[in-house]
């Protein structure tokens, strides 16, 4: 079966992508919600990280990720070392999650795919971009962050341009409808490529 890698920038909108695959019948695992959810349920995690950031990361025994956004994004070593907690627990459940799959193929979607190397175990890889300014917007209606943050966050993402030379297809998330249609031109092309190569048998 087939993995292929889904990525974009903070704010381009990879998770509605992502939807539109799931509407196409892919099995889809968010590897952002899957920290999330690891983050909250695993007890080691907690501890790692509370000896990481100390005991204010976490509040009424949830993570505080504001708080934590806070330290992380504004120091790169914090946030290397916090990354290095979460990725190996959301690689070995990828992996159970992965076998259950009967899906034509399957996407990881993750926020850093290539700034991590995670794309390298996949067998294609999606980049979803957006103007700057758009992905701004969407991200100040979307989340309790100001500009200031935000710009934190995504200076610790590469840009598009490094990107896009690792990328096996580009997807422009500017207008939804124009999207639908490149997720379905990609799918088809996914499938094409999993029937005529022996590699993804």
């Amino acid at each position: 079966m087939m993995i292929i890698g889904l990525t974009g920038g903070i704010g381009s909108g990879k998770t509605t992508v992502a939807g539109f695959f799931k509407d196409l019948g892919i099995a889809v695992y968010i590897a952002d919600d899957a920290g999330k959810r690891l983050m909250n349920e695993s007890p080691v995690i907690r501890e790692k990280v509370q000896e990481l950031l100390g005991e204010e990361a976490y509040k009424n025994g949830a993570p505080d990720r504001k708080f934590i956004a806070s330290k992380v994004f504004q120091n790169k070593q914090l946030l290397e070392q916090l990354n290095s907690i979460i990725h190996p627990a959301v690689e070995a459940d990828f992996k159970i999650w992965r076998a259950e799959q009967t899906s034509a193929y399957i996407i990881y979607e993750a926020a850093i795919l290539f700034e991590t190397g995670s794309n390298k175990k996949c067998d294609l890889n999606i980049l979803v971009t957006a103007p700057k300014k758009q992905r701004i917007q969407r991200l100040l209606k979307r989340d309790d962050s100001n500009l200031t943050e935000i710009e934190a966050r995504m200076k610790n993402q590469w840009s598009d341009a490094r990107k896009s030379k690792l990328a096996d297809f580009t997807i422009d998330n500017t207008k939804l409808e124009q999207t639908k249609l490149q997720v379905a031109a990609v799918h088809d092309k996914i499938l094409k490529a999993g029937k005529n190569s022996e590699k993804f048998c």
